[in-house]
């Protein structure tokens, strides 16, 4: 004898719906341990990543002032090429960016400039720049992290090893 809840309906194919949606209801969602342990997971990583990712910030600091530098002196370099002279202290690195007046003249300054504005460094001073140099025929650097001219951690045109 065939039981039958529905007319039309076996017995059979209730039982096989039973089971699916029992086993649809295990795999539903996943289990407090199991978001623990990758909450774990993340944890450890972050630990270990971190501080190596917010140590890079200041690094990054110094090579831009280095690039900025860099960026400067060729600009300095092509200005003499066409005036025959660096600008002079007073005239400063706005020399790069707009006509110099005052002496020595810039008579075959560039029409646009050599830099398309003076960057400050990346700790937000304007670089500093004396010419005739100390170290060269100019000197050009930026006082660094702490702006305090002289320190340790200046980064300058004569030491190219910071």
């Amino acid at each position: 004898m065939q039981h039958r809840i529905f007319p039309g309906t076996d017995m059979s194919a209730v039982m096989s719906l039973r089971r699916s949606l029992r086993r649809s209801a295990r795999v539903r969602g996943f289990t407090l341990i199991e978001i623990m342990v990758v909450v774990v997971i993340i944890a450890v990583l972050a630990a270990l990543i971190v501080p190596n990712v917010i140590g890079r910030a200041e690094d990054a600091r110094i090579a831009k002032a280095q690039a900025d530098i860099k960026t400067l002196q060729s600009a300095l370099a092509m200005y003499r090429l066409d005036n025959g002279h660096y600008p002079s202290t007073d005239q400063g690195l706005e020399a790069l960016v707009k006509k110099p007046s005052g002496d020595p003249p810039a008579p075959d300054w560039k029409q646009g400039g050599y830099i398309a504005a003076l960057p400050d460094d990346p700790w937000g001073h304007p670089y500093q720049y004396l010419c005739p140099g100390q170290h060269g025929p100019f000197d050009l650097w930026s006082d660094g992290p702490d702006g305090v001219q002289g320190a340790k951690d200046n980064i300058t045109s004569w030491n190219s090893k910071q």
